[in-house]
């Protein structure tokens, strides 16, 4: 799979680059932060919560909206499903990694999304890309398959469990707060989620 740059004009209508914040001390603290061989998700982590940086993340780039900081992490070379939230997500790597993205506008009236429309970027380690509201993504990719550190930042109450059930239209790709989810057939993933990608699941290695 081609891998473009998060620097190339193809990125742009996915996300950008966060140029106005020091992430340093937040990139340092993901060094202590685990991977596993798979990948372990943690929406707030109060280590990383409680570091300066956070404010001025909430501050600058979410309008003093509350936050909340944790990571992805561990090892990935698939795309698996793809999510969507109705906000902007930051990806701060503290590694190197890869982004598969895609754009919500394709997903069908159906609610099915073809793989062959997604593109992969590569995220330099200190690196900080804000992904829009209306980008497709899922766990990150550790080039090579290496292991990958890459702390997430959404706002607060994103990604836990629901409280009321949901059925039909868009509601039933509702698999937690603040997330809109769609898999691969047999993909692994909650059996109640809704399987509606059409194609190979991508990997950064072919």
């Amino acid at each position: 799979m081609e891998l473009l740059s998060i620097r190339d004009e193809r990125f742009r209508k996915y996300g950008r680059v966060v140029q106005n914040i020091d992430f340093g001390p937040l990139v340092e603290a993901m060094k202590s932060t685990p991977v596993p061989d798979g990948v372990v998700y943690e929406p707030s982590i109060p280590e990383l919560e409680a570091l300066p940086v956070k404010d001025e993340i909430q501050n600058k780039t979410y309008g003093e909206l509350p936050i909340q900081i944790g990571y992805c992490n561990g090892h990935n070379v698939l795309l698996n499903a793809v999510e969507y939230h109705r906000s902007s997500e930051i990806n701060v790597a503290a590694t190197d990694a890869v982004l598969i993205v895609g754009m919500q506008q394709d997903i069908t009236d159906d609610f099915m999304y073809e793989t062959s429309k997604m593109e992969a970027f590569f995220v330099p380690a200190g690196t900080a890309v804000e992904i829009y509201a209306t980008t497709l993504h899922y766990a990150p990719c550790g080039p090579d398959n290496k292991g990958f550190q890459v702390a997430i930042v959404l706002p607060k109450g994103t990604n836990y469990p629901l409280t009321v059930t949901h059925e039909g239209w868009e509601d039933r790709l509702i698999a937690a707060t603040n997330k809109w989810l769609i898999t691969q057939p047999e993909g692994g993933q909650d059996p109640k989620a809704h399987e509606g990608l059409i194609g190979k699941n991508l990997n950064i290695l072919e």
